[in-house]
């Protein structure tokens, strides 16, 4: 038998059910109704993350996916209705002025006509093979040039990424001042010839557009004058509505836009906040198709996260051209432009840039910049490495200390610009075959400048170092080293052995130490091959090793 409590219970919970699908009807033209669930248009509450964008259903006090504590904020979304689609295709929509592609053509086809043409000297299309990127002129711009394989690709979405106060912002403004000034006074390959990219009649050579979420239009304006900056064909707009950039773009029609940055734009026809992995993939969608149909070449400006990976999913760097990231100590001078993905060059190329009051000016020998203290100090625990950073060597220094153990630790093993378990490695390698046991040394090895090596190259400058600090003996003076080390203590060779030695020579070095396995040879430096550590150290140190 129920009891009188257990029955209330239960037509509560039914009443609550009723409640929860009640219907409601509606009359429609031919007389019937239509029922509907008026539980189906609520407005729905999210938590994202004001760190990594990231949303989640409840509220929680660390964010799983970066793991920062209190950065989850409530976020209402209103309910999708026919007038206000949400979700997928955002981007497509709000693009919907651009034209359509043209009709697929056989591969074949298209380099058969491209072949006629210019067999029968046709001026367009000269004029579209030789003008077919945006150059920089200066060093700054050469330098740029570099990292970018040779130019600016009309029609690419190029993202620029870094940490906070690195220097992107400065990086892009000067850019487009230099866009703003040489568009105008191309050299034309034809006097009937045009200044002409891969869309020729939808953009405006010399206009260059620069969009700022973060920055009203008089910052931007202070900051242009402190760089030197007044180009009559920059134009400065301050929105984070992506729809007005698009409206602006197709009044406009730069030929170059900058857009500062990504993380603050939104997108009305897309989910989430600005910033949210949504929003950065529907807003850098829209970015591309108005890119490429028309012609304009298309920065954005990333945010990282505290790992130092670009903040937004993953998918925005699969859907950009090139991806560009901005390295640099901030108490540092020098700054790393690095090309990390590239569609029209040379990938992993370096762009070396020191930052002045008057904003960035290329290093034209990086490798003075990095060894312009080294001669002043013959320290025993220096030894210099010829790194290769994309198709350019550069001389670096590292330092390593080596001291005793206080009674009671343990060993401290300290790296600054290698990789830590690296260090490990090359500590072990010198402990089994090149008698320098550190199990009572504390080790801290030091890159001058902040860079970071991450080829394998400088093991032989890091093992020297290290031995030249243990032992108390200083290395040869005007020596470089290159070369890989073996798990076996052996040296194995590198790539491009050649273009490192013949920088040392320039930079005045007197004799460098290579692998025996390098095929090189060159007029004014002593190239010294080794076979294994044992020879390194005598070579350098006058210690023969059992």
């Amino acid at each position: 038998m129920v009891d009188e409590g257990t029955t209330s219970k239960w037509t509560n919970a039914l009443k609550r059910h009723r409640h929860t699908v009640s219907v409601q009807a509606t009359n429609q033209p031919n007389g019937q109704k239509k029922f509907k669930n008026s539980s189906t248009k609520k407005t729905k509450t999210v938590y994202v993350c004001e760190q990594c964008g990231e949303g989640h259903a409840q509220w929680l006090g660390q964010c799983p996916s970066c793991k920062t504590y209190g950065s989850l904020h409530a976020l209402r979304l209103e309910p999708e209705t026919d007038t206000n689609p949400k979700g997928g295709g955002a981007a497509a929509r709000a693009v919907g002025w651009v034209r359509g592609m043209e009709a697929p053509m056989p591969l074949t086809q298209i380099l058969q006509h491209s072949t006629e043409r210019e067999i029968n000297g046709d001026p367009t299309y000269v004029a579209l093979k030789h003008a077919s990127r945006l150059r920089l002129e200066g060093t700054m711009g050469k330098e740029v040039e570099r990292v970018l394989g040779g130019g600016i690709m009309p029609g690419s979405l190029v993202l620029v990424a870094g940490d906070p106060g690195v220097g992107k912002s400065t990086l892009m403004l000067q850019v487009a001042g230099m866009l703003a000034e040489a568009l105008p006074g191309m050299p034309h390959p034809a006097p009937h010839a045009k200044v002409v990219q891969a869309s020729a009649e939808t953009i405006t050579p010399g206009i260059v557009l620069y969009v700022s979420g973060e920055e009203s239009s008089g910052q931007l304006a202070g900051r242009a004058a402190r760089l030197g900056i007044d180009s009559q064909q920059l134009y400065i707009f301050s929105a984070t509505k992506l729809d007005d950039v698009l409206r602006v773009m197709e009044e406009l029609k730069p030929s170059a836009a900058v857009v500062d940055s990504i993380q603050t734009l939104y997108l009305e026809g897309a989910t989430g906040s600005a910033g949210s992995v949504s929003q950065v993939r529907e807003c850098a969608t829209a970015l591309l198709h108005a890119s490429k149909h028309t012609g304009t070449s298309t920065f954005l400006v990333g945010h990282v996260t505290k790992s130092g990976d670009i903040a937004g999913p993953r998918v925005l760097e699969h859907i950009v051209d090139v991806v560009l990231h901005v390295e640099g100590d901030k108490v540092q001078c020098h700054r790393l432009l690095r090309g990390i993905k590239n569609r029209f060059g040379p990938t992993d190329e370096v762009g070396v840039f020191e930052m002045l009051d008057k904003g960035l000016v290329a290093v034209e020998n990086p490798s003075l910049l990095f060894l312009r203290e080294s001669a002043l100090s013959n320290g025993v625990s220096g030894a210099i490495t010829i790194n290769l950073e994309g198709s350019r060597p550069i001389l670096m220094e590292v330092q390593a200390l080596c001291s005793q153990v206080g009674q009671g630790q343990g060993p401290r093993r300290t790296s600054s610009g290698i990789a830590h378990g690296r260090l490990h490695l090359l500590l072990a390698i010198l402990s089994k075959h090149a008698k320098v046991p550190t199990y009572d040394q504390d080790v801290f090895v030091n890159v001058v400048g902040g860079v970071q090596l991450s080829e394998p190259a400088s093991d032989l400058a890091v093992a020297a170092a290290i031995a030249s600090s243990y032992f108390d003996l200083p290395l040869l003076p005007s020596t470089a080293f290159a070369g890989e080390v073996g798990l076996g203590g052996e040296l194995r060779g590198v790539a491009q052995i050649g273009r490192r030695v013949a920088e040392a020579a320039k930079l005045g070095f007197q004799r460098v130490i290579v692998p025996s396995a390098s095929d090189v040879s060159l007029e004014g430096i002593e190239v010294i091959k080794c076979e294994h550590l044992r020879d390194v150290f005598q070579t350098c140190m006058g210690m023969a090793v059992e």
